[in-house]
């Protein structure tokens, strides 16, 4: 397996207006986080027609860019371009230390963690995820590396990934009811029992590719899943949509408690109009350079 892979990615957000706005502010949260087993080698984003871009970084450490456009436009295109080398992490141990547990339930209410170990607007309990816990049995064991992992793949098993099933704000009762969602989904229902047993869980948005290098034509999308703190490894990610994926066909974005805080794009504008979008994503993997 190879120690690391490199990414041509490039998002396309194209917004159609009727009739035409007349301003527009957007925030835009596009930029992949350079840290966590991926290197960020280059990053620009552009619009049609020509705004002003100005970067922020939000309490998460996620870099977004705050768009103006103050002229009348009937469409709006948003591209950003990424270059991004991620690496293979080393397999995740088969436990954690006995005393795992108690140091987990010692950071409840901690100021580093407070924001993961609280419900937040799509990852919050309900009778619906109620009654998935007692329908599925689920409950952590002695280790909570082996729970998580248990939770993971009952979420899996659990659910049929359906594209167009639920929208980018549907709240995790849909999938709960109808057993049909998408990634976010499957990642708020992570989130949202992970948190009960007071484990530090985080909401993930980025981008998978399940091809490599030389195979062709990627097949590529906007993605998210969970990553939880541990005792021994810190930051751990879970992908219930994807188990089975290796670690370096993701990409990471931005991190945040839920899908809430890290939409890749959203904003206002002035005018009685509606509007269309249409996403793009394409994620082609690289050879890289010799030197």
């Amino acid at each position: 397996m190879p120690d690391a892979v490199r990414y041509d990615i490039e998002h396309v957000s194209h917004y159609v207006y009727s009739p035409p706005v007349r301003h527009s502010v957007m925030s835009l949260c596009m930029k992949p986080r350079d840290d966590s087993g991926q290197r960020l080698l280059s990053f620009d984003v552009r619009t049609r027609p020509s705004s002003s871009l100005n970067a922020e970084t939000d309490g998460f450490g996620n870099t977004k860019h705050v768009l103006n456009i103050h002229r009348e436009h009937t469409t709006l295109e948003i591209i950003a371009h990424s270059t991004v080398e991620t690496t293979h992490s080393p397999p995740l141990p088969d436990s954690l230390s006995s005393d795992a547990w108690d140091e987990v339930r010692s950071w409840t209410g901690t100021f580093p963690h407070w924001e993961f170990t609280r419900p937040s607007v799509f990852a919050q309990p309900t009778r619906a995820l109620a009654a998935f816990v007692d329908r599925h049995g689920v409950a952590p064991s002695d280790d909570p590396l082996q729970s998580l992992v248990g939770l993971r793949d009952t979420i899996h098993q659990s659910f049929e990934y359906v594209p167009g099933s639920t929208t980018a704000v549907s709240p995790i009762d849909h999938i709960l009811e109808t057993g049909e969602g998408v990634c976010q989904d499957y990642a708020h229902v992570m989130i949202a029992i992970a948190r009960s047993w007071r484990v530090p869980t985080r909401y993930v948005s980025g981008y998978v590719s399940s091809r490599k290098a030389g195979m062709g034509a990627p097949q590529s999308a906007t993605h998210a899943w969970a990553e939880c703190y541990l005792p021994e490894l810190g930051w751990t990610e879970f992908d219930p949509t994807n188990p089975k994926l290796p670690n370096e066909r993701r990409v990471r974005v931005a991190v945040g408690r839920d899908y809430d805080d890290v939409s890749p794009t959203r904003g206002v504008f002035v005018g009685n109009s509606d509007s269309v979008l249409e996403v793009s994503v394409r994620m082609r993997p690289v050879e890289p350079a010799l030197s």
